[in-house]
């Protein structure tokens, strides 16, 4: 069974938890767009949902969901989202898509996550996918001389650097950018988290911790569920 098949696995036993009338968070990338697909083909009531990117809100229109804002639903009862790497207590590195800040905001605004993904993002130690940390474009080098610092000090030895695309610089939906920093292993991930949040600066980092509540991984065999 290839990857896609394992996340469309876990994306459609993660739509099962949803319940008619509540408000859901949809994630962004490849595994959550096979959320949104099998949530729409339930065809549940009363749902409002709140898309954490632009892609993923064309995505839920276009397959007829309600979609809402924070500002109008602030309380969210279930978000499920994929993850880059899902590591021990369901510590999560996120932000491959480009959408971690308005990922994490709608996370802390939800009473339940949930995370899905395919076999191989499960990993001993976080660190192998690159880190995303999101950055004001305004003063970007300097904030990312800062960034390395940072990094030195958890002895990461490897530079950060701008993703870029074939357009040039990538800016999420907010107009920010991103860094990303192969770390190798992050063995201290709470220090790091709080370290990369003092930077001026840095607007948010893909370390999602104690977050979240459950994670549906799609196997060659079904699905296995983890808890931290």
């Amino acid at each position: 069974m290839s990857a896609d098949d394992q996340k469309r696995l876990a994306g459609e036993a993660a739509a099962q938890r949803v319940e008619a009338g509540m408000v859901v968070g949809l994630g962004t990338g490849s595994t959550a767009a096979w959320f949104v697909k099998a949530l729409a083909a339930r065809g549940l009531s009363g749902l409002r949902c709140v898309p954490t990117s632009d892609k993923t809100a064309d995505l839920a229109r276009e397959l007829g969901l309600t979609l809402s804002t924070l500002e109008d639903t602030p309380r969210i009862d279930l978000t499920v989202d994929g993850a880059d790497e899902v590591g021990p207590g369901l510590a999560l590195i996120k932000g491959g898509g480009a959408a971690l800040l308005r990922e994490k905001l709608v996370w802390e605004a939800s009473a339940r996550c949930i995370v899905i993904a395919d076999a191989a993002k499960v990993v001993p130690v976080l660190g192998a996918f690159p880190l995303p940390i999101e950055v004001v474009a305004f003063g970007y080098k300097t904030t990312g001389n800062r960034i390395a610092d940072v990094l030195l000090d958890h002895d990461i030895q490897m530079p950060a650097r701008v993703r870029q695309a074939d357009r040039g610089l990538v800016r999420t939906d907010g107009g920010n950018l991103i860094y990303d920093t192969k770390c190798g292993a992050i063995h201290d991930p709470v220090r790091l988290a709080d370290d990369l949040k003092l930077i001026t600066g840095v607007v948010e980092h893909g370390l999602f911790l104690d977050l979240a509540d459950e994670a549906i991984i799609g196997l060659d065999s079904g699905v296995d569920v983890l808890h931290p």
